[in-house]
């Protein structure tokens, strides 16, 4: 009788537990609305959720999307003005995603089947992708460096895309059968994971070579269930998990180039299932405790925080779990990204934890045209005919008046703003 090899792997015994329920985030409405999202983002420092509110919530239908300067003080009251809003989509936005390598670069898809690439540092566009997607965009994702993205649609393609180019260079028409939504990703080495349904409704995943995207590198059937399969990578470790809208589980495997190529490892399970799901950055986690992973699971109404950690007995630091790893720093600004050069993430170590830098505030360069103030002309009178008019004596005092309590407001912002770092650093000091 032949004896079953079992595949080596250092991540074999990978397990998953969730935190204590003092540690877990509770009363939170979490959002409704039927969208195969994740509801879900987070860093070192925060958790973002999406959640239930009058008129719709975060999901209303919007023509523009808004980018938020979050304190390192715990606020103590709600923040209401954004940094900057940026304008271009006539429906609402159901995608952002930052750039990998590049400052301030900010991806945002919407409803009305347009890509837009922005720089949050001078509120402008820098691209817009509007004649490559005939339906609704279902993903979009970036590549290590940023130079490429991948999406997945309505139409049932998956494209590669040069932005910078505005090219599609590479698609693929179906690569799983069924009619349900797909989903997405780079690897680190360039190939391209998916995951969709078979004709049968059977959950998939698959592998692909973008250069030769007409026979998978692997292709393989799960389960019958209708919840999308939200794949989350670590390209560390070249482990993904899959995360089912409505599942009670989390599925991870270990892509590696050795057939079959993408290996199962093993599976979470809990009781209740899962809204959304959010995933930390590699350096926020605790290596003192062989974390390789932390998801933050939604549910009805509370945040769940859980962690996936390897098994070792040795209280030193494990080299071989943590590869030097991303850091915060862009490795190039907006405008060297768009005139076409490329870089590798700037990665740092974790052998002694990740200490967040200080918070570096977004300031945008470019002000908003209706803050400047009216060119100085004679005052006369004109008629509607009359191109070359000022402005009037009532209207301009009105707006002086109107700029005086805006420096006054800003003013009370400014000192609110040091009251609250003071009473944080009060508070953390007594602690």
């Amino acid at each position: 009788m032949s004896r079953r090899v079992v595949r080596q792997s250092k991540f074999r015994h990978v397990f998953g537990q969730p935190v204590k329920a003092d540690q877990m985030y509770e009363d939170i409405r979490v959002s409704k609305v039927t969208c195969d999202s994740s509801f879900c983002a987070v860093n070192p420092k925060f958790v973002a959720i999406i959640v239930e509110s009058g008129g719709g919530g975060a999901f209303i239908v919007l023509p523009l999307a808004k980018v938020w300067q979050i304190p390192d003080y715990v606020p103590v009251r709600n923040i209401t003005e954004p940094v900057v809003t940026l304008e271009g989509h006539s429906k609402r936005v159901s995608i952002i995603s930052w750039h990998p390598t590049a400052r301030n670069v900010l991806l945002s898809a919407g409803c009305d089947n347009l890509v837009i690439l922005w720089n949050v540092g001078t509120g402008e566009m820098l691209l817009a992708l509007d004649d490559m997607h005939t339906d609704l965009i279902y993903n979009v994702g970036w590549n290590r460096n940023g130079s490429l993205l991948v999406t997945t649609c309505k139409d049932k393609k998956v494209r590669v895309i040069d932005p910078r180019k505005q090219q599609i260079i590479a698609e693929r028409f179906a690569p799983h059968e069924g009619l349900r939504p797909v989903r997405a990703i780079f690897t680190r080495e360039g190939h391209i994971f998916t995951t969709g349904f078979t004709r049968m409704s059977q959950r998939e995943l698959g592998l692909w070579d973008p250069n030769n995207f007409e026979e998978p590198i692997a292709l393989q059937e799960m389960d019958t269930s209708n919840g999308v399969l939200l794949p989350f990578y670590d390209a560390d470790s070249s482990i993904v998990y899959l995360c089912g809208k409505g599942d009670s589980s989390i599925r991870y495997f270990e892509i590696t180039d050795e057939a079959p190529y993408v290996h199962y490892l093993n599976t979470y399970s809990s009781k209740e299932p899962q809204r959304g799901m959010g995933f930390m950055p590699k350096r926020g986690l605790d290596v003192s405790k062989c974390e390789i992973a932390r998801f933050f699971k939604l549910h009805e109404r509370k945040c769940e925080p859980i962690v996936m950690t390897v098994p070792r007995k040795s209280d030193l630091f494990q080299d071989d779990l943590y590869p030097d790893t991303p850091g915060p720093e862009p490795a190039l600004e907006a405008d060297e990204w768009l005139s076409g050069k490329d870089a590798e993430p700037i990665l740092i170590s974790l052998r002694d934890g990740y200490v967040p830098i200080k918070n570096r505030e977004l300031k945008v360069v470019k002000k908003n045209i209706l803050d400047s103030k009216p060119p100085p002309g004679p005052r006369r009178s004109h008629s509607t005919c009359d191109s070359d008019f000022s402005v009037s004596p009532a209207l301009e005092e009105v707006l002086e008046e109107i700029r005086a309590l805006k420096e006054t407001v800003q003013a009370q912002e400014k000192r609110i703003c040091d009251l609250e770092n003071k009473l944080c650093q009060f508070t953390n000091g007594t602690d």
